[in-house]
């Protein structure tokens, strides 16, 4: 059964301007990283163990008193049985609350028509941990006979979590998460250079990411694709498959990892998170070759991105 969050719908039409901008800030943002970003998922910030594959990544040392070190990297986001069944996501295995985001469509941007509604499925995969509410370890199903809580589908525990034993011997007292708000209180604590941040930490500053649940100031989600036609500033997506339809570039008939698309969660074709971002990584060129900054499925080297979906 598909999560359906109350979903606030309002008449907008999308403002170019600022969604070039924001689609430019994805890729001028993606901060420095040891992670070499080529091969795998393994190998950028979304391997959440302390695997050090391709030289850098997570210090076991450093962030296993705040999260679990499950020596998986899939399973932060994945289980092969005991999945989330109230999102309509590929046996997801994170804790995803039930919210009321502020939309893109509260900014009160004067000049927009198209519909937005709150984020479906494709952008609370990626909000389940970006928004901050809840820890980067809460899963429902721990590798091994490490434990399983159905309750965590839509709620962390603590204590649950807390049964895991890190392989380092270095039991997790806290779970924190890419907290926005009260920089303090989670990963941002060593991730930022804001006020009240440990000290000495020189951790990656991951201010950017950590995107909260005010989406006013954020690529719109859940905003409905306009329809081509006569004075439509939008290119139309070129092939559709049930609830996905994408912009075609190779010919395939097949919406590969380098195509932008978008999602149909009930309410028409719309743009989502994973529209622009596949958290597994895009190589930029051919097999072996660096990803795309920020996981995008394109680069947006000269506005490439934007000008899939944008005429300008």
């Amino acid at each position: 059964m598909n999560i359906r969050l109350s979903r606030t719908t309002a008449t907008i039409s999308i403002v170019v301007g600022s969604l070039l901008a924001a689609a430019a800030a994805w890729a001028a943002g993606d901060l420095p990283t040891k992670f070499s970003n080529r091969g795998s998922i393994a190998n950028t910030r979304h391997n959440m163990t302390q695997r050090q594959a391709s030289g850098g990544g997570p210090s076991g040392a450093n962030m296993d008193p705040y999260r679990n070190d499950y020596a998986e990297v899939c399973v932060y986001c994945h289980t092969p049985h005991g999945a989330n069944a109230n999102v309509t996501l590929p046996l997801w295995n994170r804790t995803i609350r039930s919210t009321t985001y502020t939309t893109y469509a509260q900014l009160g941007t004067s000049t927009l028509t198209q519909g937005v509604t709150q984020p479906g499925p494709n952008s609370l995969a990626c909000l389940s941990c970006h928004d901050g509410q809840v820890a980067v370890d809460s899963v429902i199903n721990m590798p091994g006979s490490g434990g399983y809580n159905p309750a965590q589908a839509t709620s962390q525990n603590d204590g649950f979590l807390s049964a895991w034993q890190n392989p380092s011997g270095v039991p997790a007292a806290v779970h924190v998460g890419l907290n926005a708000v009260n920089e303090g209180d989670g990963c941002l604590a060593c991730h930022s250079s804001g006020a009240g941040i440990v000290a000495g930490a020189n951790a990656t500053d991951f201010r950017l990411f950590a995107i909260g649940t005010d989406l006013r100031n954020d690529h719109p989600v859940g905003v409905k694709f306009p329809t081509a036609g006569p004075g439509v500033d939008f290119n139309p997506a070129t092939a559709t498959r049930a609830t996905v339809r994408w912009f075609d570039n190779d010919g395939n008939g097949n919406p590969d990892t380098r195509e932008v698309r978008l999602y149909d969660s009930g309410d028409g074709f719309e743009v989502e998170c994973a529209s622009c971002h596949d958290p597994h990584g895009v190589p930029s060129g051919g097999t072996g070759s660096q990803f795309n900054p920020s996981f995008l499925r394109v680069a947006n080297t000269g506005s490439a991105l934007c000008l899939t979906c944008h005429t300008k």
